[in-house]
């Protein structure tokens, strides 16, 4: 439950309506870093969200959209600020969130529309956004969800630069007279920089209070343009507004799509996300960063519900902090999830999705996974074909997701104990066999019952 609070003089309030003392913003978890830390609590995250437009688009009940997600046990949504936008169409998208008509989009800055023409001023704040989305905190807040705010989106394509505020055709500063990939650099942005930065500081001030913030620098920032010198900058930005500020929120930064390794990492930055990252290299490459390292956007490859919970799985079980696959059943009208989206569409999404995922996030919460890591070793044998992912806290706890492969018959090193042994159904979230095992060291011999895709195993000591 909340509490109302005063803040000592001089410390300004930052609700429209009230101060809410939530805690200690979301943080990285101080004995493991490759986890959260949020409500006391050591936290993952795992949702299947909406696409992106649930401040931008004012059709959006998002208080709906974040009782579905609740509803499921899932923890995190993303969304954008608006300074990107999208038309109807793009992506092969049906009722796209991130395309709303111009009477229902709303961004930081204020209209300044002139006759028939919609414009923009960039040196004015639209005071009805900054109260949306300190209501959208607040609505997420209440059903225990992380945000992950992107700041900025590259435009991949001429279609959505067209249409941006930052665009000099639709504002009224004579600003953004550039190439859509000149945008986010430092020297050749036409302007625009002093205007990003005024946007950062405003909304990092704006949100300051909410214990459940955390700022993601740009999404895709690998395409477009975007260069590393201008990301370490906004999140340079981030730091100094906050510096004075009662609480200090974590830095998301963008990587790649699939994998790579992070070299020079920005010492301000704790949580480096992939997308459409399976296998989940990207997590052992990276791993000894000690930061979280997750995978926040897939959703381009197709439809069937199976593939995006293979993934989740995939990144959770293979040290993974962070999960977010994008749901297109989310849409306006339709904000719990029941829009039936053609075949078109580039992915999925269903209510038998995120009951798996939160399935997964169920399974993950049963272990002290804050004490455990990745484990390569202690699997010898028996996988029959199957990929293996483990997380182990040697003698006390382990857990293994299997991925394809028939029947397993497995060699694992435990030392001497009495254990615990239990498979789980991650399509029906059920455990389906257990049994006790009283084990004299060394290797110990375990049979999983037949599966289709997936199955998981615990082993508590």
């Amino acid at each position: 439950m909340n509490r109302i609070i005063l803040f000592a003089a001089g410390v300004m309030c930052f609700s429209s309506l009230i101060c809410r003392a939530q805690g200690d913003p979301i943080a990285l978890h101080p004995d493991n870093p490759h986890y959260f830390k949020y409500k006391n609590s050591a936290t993952i995250l795992i949702t299947s969200g909406e696409h992106y437009g649930s401040v931008l688009n004012t059709e959006f009940d998002f208080q709906k959209y974040h009782r579905a997600l609740k509803k499921n046990g899932l923890n995190l949504t993303r969304l954008f600020t608006g300074a990107y936008l999208e038309p109807q169409g793009a992506f092969g998208i049906t009722s796209n969130n991130l395309a709303p008509d111009t009477a229902h989009f709303i961004c930081p800055w204020s209209r300044a529309d002139q006759g028939d023409s919609v414009k923009f001023d960039l040196s004015k704040w639209d005071e009805a956004y900054m109260k949306r989305i300190k209501a959208v905190a607040e609505s997420a807040n209440r059903e225990d969800i992380i945000i992950e705010l992107a700041l900025f989106c590259p435009f991949y394509d001429d279609s959505q630069w067209k249409i941006s505020p930052m665009n000099v055709v639709n504002n009224i500063n004579n600003v953004g007279a550039v190439n859509k990939d000149d945008v986010y650099t430092l020297d050749k942005n036409g302007g625009l920089l002093s205007y990003q930065e005024s946007m950062v500081r405003k909304l990092v001030t704006e949100l300051n209070g909410f214990d459940n913030i955390i700022f993601e620098i740009c999404n895709e920032p690998y395409f477009g343009g975007v260069t590393l010198e201008w990301q370490r900058h906004i999140a340079s930005i981030i730091k100094a507004t906050e510096k004075s500020l009662p609480f200090k929120h974590l830095i998301s930064q963008n990587i790649a799509n699939d994998s790579a390794v992070i070299k020079n990492p920005d010492p301000s930055v704790s949580v480096f996300n992939f997308h459409y990252a399976t296998p989940p290299h990207a997590i052992r490459q990276n791993y000894e960063l000690n930061k979280v390292i997750g995978d926040n956007e897939t959703g381009f490859k197709g439809q069937a519900d199976s593939t995006y919970r293979k993934e989740g799985w995939q990144i959770i079980m293979a040290g993974g902090g962070l999960y977010n696959n994008l749901d297109y059943s989310f849409t306006v009208g339709h904000e719990d999830g029941t829009f039936q989206y053609p075949e078109t569409t580039p992915g999925g999404g269903t209510a038998d999705l995120r009951k798996q995922l939160g399935s997964l996030a169920a399974f993950i919460s049963r272990l002290h996974f804050i004490n455990m890591k990745p484990d390569r070793t202690s699997i010898t044998g028996g996988l029959n074909g199957a990929r293996a992912y483990m997380l182990s806290d040697p003698g006390k706890e382990y857990a293994a997701y299997f991925l394809h492969g028939k029947a397993l018959a497995l060699s694992i090193r435990l030392p001497k104990g009495k254990y615990t042994v239990e498979w789980f159904d991650p399509k029906s979230g059920e455990y389906v066999k257990s049994m006790k095992l009283n084990h004299n060291g060394g290797v110990a011999k375990i049979t999983s019952p037949e599966y289709a895709w997936d199955i998981a195993l615990k082993i508590s000591k």
